[in-house]
């Protein structure tokens, strides 16, 4: 995919996006333009270029709040840990004891943490409470749901937690088959992985697969009680032992290498939304989920490096499964701040993103005089202008300015990856609910030669 760019190439291409794009300015109006594309659509995948950028979950929520009331979506489900993130479907709905969207939120204390806990989270989750308690009776309210797989211990203690109340006889069961786990001294994914690969464990797949298939079997008998909340709890239920199977083949490659844990890890998240859509369709008839992740997950893995190493994401299963009913949209930025760690485990501090690269499509688009904006990449001028494969670059939880290029940026074709991608010229640090001294003062000044 690499192609050598001038900037005589790159102003005009800018220029040929520049009488398509649409300002970004926050009006109401933004993004009328891209509700009407949207439709009728079932599933709408909005992604993010990092995980600690505010101006990017702040456009995200707006997008979705419209979705919401205009085109009448059901839930949300993010790239989070599926029990944290039914702790806040559970607020939402007005069925906790939470008293307010903060205590809701507290159940994502796993690394990262401002990945979920963060101002604008906090902002739309309480605005999804006041929708939610807004809605008559008899209209379905919407629902927030997390789609990944790394809370292995949590999810068992969920399982086991429900058929304590339902099934006692079971719930010991289920204590013996998910025992295995504590008989390594591996509760946690990583643990066990490095049990099985280096110290010559064996696995609890069988385990957790008959956990799964007793839970499926007894799910007649458990909604036996009136009331669409037993649906719900059991719905919850079987998920989390979906989850524990699919997390302990995951950790279970995570050392071996045999099967993409990549793939996966995002397989697992499109199932989880396909059953999310399944299942609300007993609240509704017309089931519509809007999916918050990052990029590399909602962005059409074939346009991009990635399909070279034999890995697939989310953006493309959508597509392959649901092809038309599927939108994809995708954030880039030039430069700015991010909230990000150095290495895995790592404080979280607020640093700086360095200008793109001359070579990437945010450079690209950085040449547009708008300082944001989206693009419709079905547009003729737009794909045209779009045509030739760039870098592209992506932050995740890990910022790494010195490694910028072999860390963060990859080959794509942004007009095969998105829909459509709005563009920020400039973006900030998301502000983390409880920030650290380290992240109030923010990154000193660089010692070292800029553009590396």
């Amino acid at each position: 995919m690499s192609t050598v760019h001038t900037s005589t190439d790159r102003f005009a291409a800018a220029a040929a996006i520049e009488r398509d794009a649409h300002p970004v300015i926050g009006a109401p109006s933004d993004y009328d333009d891209l509700i009407a594309r949207i439709g009728t659509r079932q599933f709408v995948l909005i992604g993010e270029a990092s995980h600690g950028t505010r101006e990017f979950y702040a456009e995200r929520a707006r997008i979705t709040r419209r979705l919401i009331e205009e085109c009448g979506f059901s839930a949300v489900a993010i790239e989070g840990d599926w029990p944290d993130s039914y702790r806040v479907n559970r607020y939402v709905l007005g069925e906790s004891q939470d008293p307010g969207a903060e205590t809701a939120l507290r159940s994502f204390q796993r690394f990262p943490t401002w990945m979920w806990r963060n101002r604008e989270v906090l902002e739309f989750v309480r605005w999804l409470r006041t929708h939610n308690d807004a809605t008559p009776p008899s209209t379905p309210k919407v629902r927030f749901y997390g789609l990944d797989l790394y809370s292995l211990a949590a999810s068992m203690e969920a399982v086991v937690s429900y058929l304590d109340r339902i099934d006692p006889v079971e719930a010991q069961r289920a204590r013996e088959r998910y025992g295995c786990f504590d008989r390594l001294g591996a509760g946690e994914g990583q643990a066990y992985g490095y049990a099985l690969a280096y110290q010559g464990a064996l696995p609890c797949e069988q385990e957790v697969v008959a956990q799964l298939i007793a839970l499926r079997a007894h799910a007649s008998d458990y909604l036996r009680r009136d009331g669409m909340n037993a649906l719900d709890e059991q719905f919850f239920a079987e998920q989390n032992a979906a989850l524990v199977r699919d997390a302990e083949e995951y950790y279970q490659q995570m050392y071996r290498a045999e099967v993409s844990s990549w793939n996966l890890r995002d397989r697992h998240m499109a199932n989880t939304a396909d059953a999310l859509v399944e299942h609300l369709g007993h609240h509704t008839r017309d089931p519509k989920l809007v999916i918050w992740e990052h990029n590399s997950h909602v962005g059409d893995a074939r346009a991009t490096g990635m399909a070279a190493r034999g890995e697939l994401n989310v953006g493309q299963l959508a597509r392959q499964r649901y092809h038309d009913r599927a939108t994809l949209i995708g954030f880039t930025t030039y430069d700015g701040s991010v909230t990000a760690a150095r290495g895995w485990g790592e404080p979280f501090e607020r640093r700086r993103v360095r200008p793109a690269r001359a070579d990437s499509y945010e450079a690209l688009l950085h040449e547009v005089s708008s300082p944001s904006f989206w693009i419709d990449t079905h547009q003729r001028n737009i794909r045209d202008a779009l045509a030739a494969p760039r870098l592209e670059r992506a932050i995740g939880v890990i910022y790494r300015p010195e490694t910028e290029r072999q860390s963060h940026y990859f080959p794509a074709k942004l007009a095969d990856q998105f829909d459509a991608v709005i563009h920020i010229d400039r973006t900030h640090a998301i502000e983390p609910l409880e920030p650290t001294p380290a992240w109030t003062a923010g990154e000193p000044p660089e010692t070292f030669p800029t553009g590396l």
